[in-house]
């Protein structure tokens, strides 16, 4: 389905280029792709990089495409749609992967039954490694569900909510999430090199340690405690750390970072 869709970019950031990448490594070619983007240094950057067609123009963009993705700050998504609604097709899906702007402030700046999805990714999707969650009112066809699931998969897992104020806790843990845990890697490199370890030596087993503690919890399928559980011998090293970690709040700070940022998200739909 996917690999026969013409596909157009508003704008060429990170997230964007992201996608890019995974959809010619799944097989898109790159003359499906068309990308919109104002900064003339970029485009070259885009073009040359990548073999797309790129573009400040979005009517050259977007005209004639199945897929038009939004990858531009939230702050002017309005301004892009009522620029281009009406050079799109009935059946042009529209996804966007914009923070905080709900699906009836893009139907407002559309043409009514205008195919819509809104989705959450997160930065691991650089690496092909992301996770993305997707949402749709549940009339739009299974076709147009089936094509977004298949786009944002290049570059990661993808799960769906049939609500769409979930999105703001999605925001709130995995949008915001990969910040969290370079922070905590940072933390354990400091403590590293507190104990006397050279830092590039710190800095390696902290970000190797969080990689194997993912991956074993990810491919376990065991609950996180009872991994906890597994490394804390009676009376050993780990226990007298995680009573310590218990007593500086390491567990409440991390909540209540993600709430704080899950209250932010929930502002900023208001809007």
């Amino acid at each position: 389905m996917l690999t026969n869709k013409t596909i157009a970019f508003i704008g060429g950031g990170n997230m964007a280029q992201a996608l890019l990448k995974g959809l010619l490594d799944f097989g898109v070619v790159a003359n499906k792709i068309k990308i919109c983007e104002p900064n003339s240094q970029k485009q070259s950057q885009l073009s040359q990089q990548y073999g797309v067609t790129v573009s400040a123009n979005s009517a050259a963009v977007v005209t004639g495409a199945d897929v038009v993705l939004l990858a531009v700050k939230p702050g002017i998504v309005p301004l892009v749609l009522q620029e281009i609604a009406s050079l799109l097709d009935k059946e042009t899906l529209v996804i966007s992967i914009a923070a905080g702007v709900s699906m009836a402030a893009m139907a407002q700046n559309l043409s009514s039954g205008q195919p819509i999805v809104r989705v959450m990714p997160n930065t691991p999707a650089l690496i092909g490694a992301g996770v993305s969650v997707i949402f749709a009112k549940q009339d739009l066809p299974k076709p147009k569900l089936e094509l977004a699931r298949q786009i944002m998969s290049a570059v990661g897992d993808v799960d769906e909510v049939v609500d769409e104020g979930l999105l703001d806790g999605v925001t709130a843990l995995s949008g915001s999430g990969p910040a969290y845990i370079y922070m905590v890697a940072e933390a354990l490199s400091d403590g590293g090199v507190s104990c006397g370890l050279p830092r590039p030596l710190a800095d390696k087993l902290a970000v190797k340690t969080l990689i194997g503690a993912a991956r074993l919890i990810d491919e376990s399928g065991e609950h996180p405690a009872v991994l906890k559980n597994q490394v804390t011998s009676p009376g050993g090293t780990t226990i007298a750390a995680v009573a310590q970690l218990e007593r500086s709040g390491l567990r409440s700070a991390l909540i209540d970072g993600v709430n704080a940022a899950w209250q932010r998200s929930v502002e900023l739909s208001k809007k």
